[in-house]
């Protein structure tokens, strides 16, 4: 039988339920689709178009980044060192009313996305404006997204109301709905940006185009306090009051949490995405990761944007989200590397609602993988494949990426972009944007 790719591997992690590890198996596609995982020596009644030789490698599934602010990666290290409500209030937003146009987006979008195709992300849900820009940017590189339909109480360069936040963004959702690598959800900024009465307008949208809910929410103390004192209750218990807390509600962040916050997450099935890095950063606090598994409750791992992270590595961000709920709670064996990649893959394919689709090497499944060379000094011995991967590779061993059946990075060459071109137009961002530059202040 004559099929479109097949794969030869050392090792193939399926994070399939069982979270089998597969030695020396082949992955046989046809165009998309995943159509078999087997011994390589019973792979003899394929005739692949293509064969690819992975004999030090481990194949996964590509990791989804459930939380992005992509265009923002023009803004890596612009005010570092900062917390959030001045790096937000004081740097990030005034440089962004200056300069965060179509163009902006566009750029900065592709430089994210390069960026994550070279550490293994197939698929990133991403909240920000122009978002028509993003979706060209996507749809031109061939990698996977969910676009975020932005919608916050002040006017951007984007639109200058609610009603134009949601205009504009229907227009881009049903100019792309036929893509199938491009997926939509509503993305209000976050509680203290967005009243009650925005978030009432929206969610007969939502339910009608059966599009779910990504906002940022117990980012910090200070907005847990803040709710309380205005609405009398913590940010998630005002969204259930208005009867929003459910399966398809994505809240990115979620520390500084009360039992009963995660009562009510897990009563409802809300999702959370873990940004451990960009909290870590911002000294924001810590997702009570731990608690939240014990609850039962889906946790993805996102990287948030580079200005507040400086890179969108999901392998580096999977092995803090486990190291950083080990030292939390005192407990070695809390957050394992197994868990930390599901987290990363199919705890992320389920947040976004498509784990019928990705998330795991399955048969049936969109073929969105990468492929890393293990055989390394800084991979060797290899006693547990998955452990390898979490706690010693890097992304710089990530050799090639596939989205849908399409290799968008082959022997760690872009093949859907151009990187010097690329850096070109980053380097013409970075002198329009070093105004803007905060100057740390000195030690003594």
């Amino acid at each position: 039988m004559q099929v479109s790719l097949q794969i030869n591997a050392r090792w193939v992690i399926t994070v399939d339920a069982d979270d089998n590890v597969l030695e020396n198996h082949a992955v046989i596609i046809q165009d998309d689709i995943i159509i078999d995982v087997l011994p390589q020596q019973d792979a003899k009644k394929y005739s692949p178009v293509e064969l690819i030789e992975c004999n030090d490698h481990a194949l996964a599934p590509g990791f989804i980044n459930a939380h992005t602010h992509a265009a923002m990666s023009l803004l890596k290290g612009l005010a570092d060192d900062l917390p959030l409500d001045e790096w937000l209030n004081d740097h990030i937003w005034p440089a962004e009313t200056a300069l965060a146009d179509s163009d902006f987006v566009k750029d900065g979008t592709e430089l994210a996305i390069a960026e994550m195709i070279r550490g293994g992300t197939t698929c990133f849900n991403d909240m920000y404006f122009f978002i028509d820009q993003t979706a060209t940017a996507v749809s031109n590189t061939g990698i996977r997204a969910c676009l975020g339909i932005p919608v916050i109480d002040f006017p951007t360069r984007w639109a200058k109301d609610l009603n134009e936040y949601i205009s504009k963004g229907l227009a881009v959702h049903d100019h792309f709905r036929s893509n199938e690598l491009i997926h939509f959800t509503f993305a209000p900024h976050a509680p203290y940006t967005v009243c009650d009465d925005s978030l009432k307008t929206i969610q007969p949208i939502m339910d009608e185009l059966g599009l779910a809910m990504h906002i940022h929410l117990h980012e910090t103390e200070d907005e847990v306090e803040q709710s309380i004192a205005k609405h009398g209750v913590s940010p998630i218990a005002r969204l259930n009051n208005l009867g929003l807390l459910n399966p398809d509600l994505m809240a990115i962040h979620m520390t500084h949490l009360s039992a009963t916050d995660i009562q009510l997450i897990a009563e409802h099935r809300v999702n959370v995405i873990h940004c451990p890095e960009s909290n870590l950063k911002l000294a924001s606090g810590f997702c009570p990761v731990n608690e939240l598994i014990t609850s039962n409750i889906n946790i993805a791992i996102g990287t948030d944007g580079s200005a507040s992270n400086n890179d969108i590595d999901m392998l580096g961000e999977t092995k803090t989200a486990a190291l950083l709920t080990k030292g939390r709670t005192k407990q070695a064996d809390a957050l394992p590397a197994k868990t930390a990649l599901r987290m990363a893959t199919i705890n992320g394919a389920k947040a976004l609602r498509l784990d019928k689709k990705i998330g795991s090497l399955e048969i049936g499944k969109q073929a969105d993988m990468f492929a890393i060379n293990l055989n390394s000094i800084e991979t060797q011995p290899i006693y547990d494949v998955i452990s390898t991967l979490i706690y010693s590779a890097n992304r710089s061993q990530i050799t090639d990426v596939w989205v849908a059946g399409q290799r968008l990075m082959q022997d760690q060459q872009l093949t859907t972009l151009d990187e010097a071109q690329l850096i070109e137009k980053v380097k013409h961002w970075q002198r329009k944007i070093n105004p803007f530059h905060h100057q740390p202040n000195k030690a003594v």
